[in-house]
């Protein structure tokens, strides 16, 4: 009895994901067929012109779904599925009924981007099929394709679509939600725990610091004289780079991985082991036995964290998605319809 009982008990927390969730693999076969084909098209045609915009499609998909923006009081609802991560919210430009959205948020302003990259794919599905394909479901799908392409073709994975687009973008939602660099091992934990992640996403998608730029400001505690855990040359490059005293007009950007900075590979794990890594966040992979075996495995095993990130990439992109009942498909992704 104990045993049916627990299968019952699954199969109704399924039940309650899928309806909650509402993403389908194949969404727009019918819908729009060439959906996902556009959006690769255009990140393809963005990362050749500039391979770092692939590093801030990533990480935009990240903070789209990281920051659960409060429910609206003039579009209310109940439960769970009230909760919003991958809802585009990022993506709202400042309104007079909304000066502070999220992209203007301390993680987000001014490093995140990528905007104009999913303003061209939403224009392109919108001349194709108009009013079809969701803003979120384009974050999303930018995000696996940028991972596609930076990585030589080897993340490679069918994402399911169907998200909604929301209608609240809230600056001090970011600062709550979004992991910052200087945080500890036991902080993020508990940060990817809040999203349904565990600790094997957390070192995974970890990994995506292996491309993209960093402002001096998020790091320059750990390159003072002597450095604190980090490797000692990589600390006197940075300092020729980056400023004494980083501020907001005058911090510059440097490379997180100096060995392959525009190639989504697991170079950022070797770069953990030897400390030649720029945030606090990094070098906590190794504060406990755990994550550090994790860290090992990744950098040892060919092929083994690209699979690992296709699949902790579906499992992010599921967050909190929103429903009928308080989503929509914009027509516009920088404002609510």
């Amino acid at each position: 009895m104990a045993r049916v009982a627990a299968i019952l008990v699954s199969c109704v927390l399924l039940l309650a994901a899928t309806s909650c969730h509402g993403l389908k693999y194949g969404y727009y076969n019918r819908r729009c067929p060439p959906a996902e084909f556009i959006v690769r098209n255009v990140v393809g045609k963005a990362i050749r012109q500039n391979p770092g915009i692939g590093a801030g499609l990533i990480r935009l998909a990240f903070h789209d779904c990281f920051v659960q923006a409060r429910v609206s009081l003039h579009f209310p609802c109940h439960g769970t599925c009230c909760l919003h991560g991958c809802d585009a919210s990022v993506l709202l430009d400042p309104t007079p009924a909304n000066p502070r959205p999220e992209k203007l948020g301390p993680p987000n302003f001014p490093s995140l981007r990528g905007f104009e990259v999913i303003d061209a794919a939403k224009a392109a599905l919108e001349r194709v099929c108009p009013g079809k394909v969701s803003c979120a479901d384009v974050v999303q799908f930018a995000g696996r394709d940028a991972a596609f392409f930076l990585s030589g073709y080897k993340v490679n994975y069918a994402l399911p679509g169907g998200r909604l687009d929301g209608r609240v973008s809230l600056e001090n939602e970011t600062l709550a939600f979004l992991p910052p660099p200087s945080f500890n091992l036991s902080e993020l934990v508990d940060s990817f725990r809040t999203k349904g992640l565990d600790v094997d996403d957390l070192v995974v998608l970890s990994g995506s610091h292996t491309i993209g730029r960093s402002h001096c400001s998020s790091f320059s505690d750990r390159i003072g004289t002597p450095p604190s855990d980090m490797d000692a040359g990589l600390a006197a490059v940075l300092r020729r780079q980056c400023p004494a005293n980083p501020n907001f007009n005058n911090d510059p950007t440097v490379v997180q991985d100096i060995f392959t900075p525009n190639r989504l590979d697991n170079q950022y794990y070797k770069n953990v082991l030897r400390r030649k890594v720029l945030f606090k966040s990094d070098a906590a992979l190794l504060t406990s036995t755990e994550t550090a075996r994790k860290v090992v495995e990744n950098a040892a095993v060919r092929g083994r964290w690209e699979r690992k990130f296709a699949r902790a990439m579906v499992k992010m992109a599921a967050i909190e998605v929103k429903t009928a009942g308080n989503g929509e498909v914009r027509r516009n992704c920088r404002v609510v319809n």
